[in-house]
């Protein structure tokens, strides 16, 4: 969420930053709110001062010897008393303009940093990074096949029988590729909790709050599952039970930075992505992901973010699978990001890079949002929270698939992984 104090002093750059990200908005409605605001807290902090002057001088004047009943100290308990109520109404004056200015707020994205480089849309993103020789031909000459081709092939998931079970969609893994997805996850659980994150096994359903406090509410309410009778949604994304684990809290700055590596199912009902990515494990409305999230000093948030990058990098290089970063420009930026890298995975069967892990420093952005603080000193202040995966395992595994298949029909595995699948390939099975 944005600094009311920011809406309050300096609305032109909130205008000119919301610009990158091809927004116009008036502000003028927020800033007289804000105002109005500020105007009434000084106004009740002067009430307040004078009813603190009026008891003083009511004990003082008891003490020298005024009755207490008399008429003189009466005179200043009723003025004190209507100096309570004009202020219990002035405080929920201020409540109410407070609910109004936050929801209004609510819907307002991450000012992008200054480092993000501007543009309109996924066009002028930057590369900044390539690593690995993608495949382009298969060892036989014949075309590469798709990850699903593969995958019905070799048995690895049943995606007409899922429609009875849940709708189009989703999945069911079976044999090799519950297996493999299963491997997959405890690899890169391993990898990161070796570079000292804290594994975390979050509930995957979530109350409104910790959705509005990593800001997935109120804007993606409808890419999200809800459940009808409770105040719960199915997570979208391990970073929304991972933000909320300090929601409310105070953190002391010497235990900074705070590392989380969590496995989640995670759940998005793709709102306005159907005819895209129909078969296989690219677009689902539910898969695995492990997720890393940092609560960090705010000083030390852009070295962060490169680290964060690099850890979901160091997956698909342990994995054998080549891969390019992107920095998202701002008219690509996610609502809560301020500065993007996007990790895209080269699928040899569908000749593109696709994404895989998305990289984003959020500044202070949840932390406001979630009341998250740290201290430092004898004050506190919001901290910075960065998120990545590491990575989206359903769409690992189209990589690996891919990457990895043979003349001979089998899939050959990265080595990394011999020890959590005990095979280093995927036969067609009997």
């Amino acid at each position: 969420m944005l600094d009311q104090r920011l809406l309050r002093d300096n609305p032109d750059l909130i205008s000119q930053q919301l610009a990158r990200r091809n927004m116009t908005v008036d502000l003028s409605g927020l800033q007289q709110i804000a105002r109005q605001g500020r105007d009434l807290e000084e106004e009740r902090s002067n009430l307040q001062a004078e009813g603190n002057r009026i008891g003083k001088e009511v004990g003082l004047k008891i003490k020298a010897g005024a009755s207490a009943n008399g008429p003189e100290v009466q005179t200043l308990r009723d003025a004190g008393n209507r100096i309570k109520h004009q202020v219990a109404a002035l405080e929920e004056q201020e409540k109410g303009l407070e609910t109004q200015l936050r929801e209004q707020l609510l819907t307002l994205p991450n000012l992008p940093s200054a480092e993000a480089p501007d543009g309109r849309d996924e066009r002028d993103n930057v590369e900044v990074k390539r690593w690995g020789t993608p495949r382009t031909t298969a060892y036989d000459g014949e075309e590469l096949e798709e990850h699903w081709q593969i995958a019905e092939r070799l048995g690895l998931f049943e995606a007409e029988r899922s429609v009875r079970i849940a709708q189009s969609r989703f999945v069911t893994l079976l044999g090799q590729g519950a297996r493999l997805e299963r491997a997959l996850i405890n690899f890169m659980l391993d990898l990161h909790g070796g570079k000292g994150y804290r594994e975390v096994l979050p509930p995957i359903l979530v109350n409104s709050a910790s959705l509005t406090g990593s800001g997935q509410l109120p804007k993606f309410a409808e890419e999200s599952f809800r459940c009808a009778e409770d105040d719960l949604w199915l997570t979208p994304t391990a970073e929304v039970p991972v933000t909320s684990l300090h929601r409310d809290e105070v953190i002391p700055a010497e235990q900074l930075p705070l590392k989380y590596v969590a496995y989640t199912p995670c759940f998005r009902r793709e709102a306005g992505s159907y005819g895209r990515d129909t078969r296989g494990l690219i677009r689902l409305h539910q898969f695995n992901k492990v997720e890393l999230y940092w609560f960090c000093h705010p000083d030390h948030s852009a070295e962060a973010h490169a680290q964060i990058t690099a850890d979901a990098e160091a997956v698909l290089e342990a994995l054998e699978l080549p891969y390019r970063t992107i920095e998202l420009c701002t008219g690509d930026l996610g609502f809560s990001a301020s500065r993007t890298y996007d990790i895209e995975v080269w699928l040899p069967g569908a000749g593109a890079y696709r994404e895989i892990s998305s990289c984003s420093v959020c500044g202070d952005f949840q932390a406001r949002r979630s009341s998250i603080r740290f201290k430092e000193g004898k004050g506190t202040q919001l901290l910075h929270t960065l998120n990545g995966s590491g990575l989206a395992v359903g769409r690992t595994m189209a990589a690996l698939l891919e990457t990895g298949q043979q003349s001979d029909g089998s899939v050959r595995l990265p080595q990394a992984l011999v020890p959590y699948f005990g095979s280093d390939r995927i036969s067609p099975s009997v």
